[in-house]
């Protein structure tokens, strides 16, 4: 067993898309028009068979307070494993990214936190 799609929340699909494929670097893999919304997932370039990321739409009721509640405890709603912690903070932090955890070494783990502008903290992670 593996896991094939996981998701976040997102306030606005087209703003999430734009941060999660031209800053982040994912590539869209499905846009499918439902109603109001889409189905919308991206992909790392590195794997692009491999597991999907929803940008699911905030509409039901138990999202906000949800997401809410996370951000203001400074929980991840997902964490991406990148090679190197500091360097991808300092690239991202030259595209204006807003970091709510700067790089954080915590034994043979290094993290650092960000804002999607879409309403979600998302952590960056290297393990050695």
């Amino acid at each position: 067993m593996k896991i094939h799609l996981t998701s976040v929340f997102v306030d606005d699909q087209d703003r999430a898309l734009r941060f999660y494929t031209d800053v982040l670097g994912f590539v869209k893999k499905h846009d499918v028009p439902l109603g109001e919304d889409r189905w919308l997932t991206v992909v790392s370039p590195e794997d692009p068979e491999g597991t999907e990321l929803l940008l699911e739409p905030s509409g039901h009721p138990a999202v906000n307070p949800y997401k809410t509640a996370l951000v203001q405890d400074g929980i991840p709603a997902a964490s991406f494993a990148v090679d190197d912690v500091r360097a991808e903070f300092s690239r991202l932090r030259e595209l204006g990214v807003h970091f709510t955890q700067e790089p954080l070494e915590m034994g043979k783990v290094t993290t650092a936190v960000l804002d999607d502008t879409c309403g979600n903290l998302i952590q960056i992670v290297h393990s050695d």
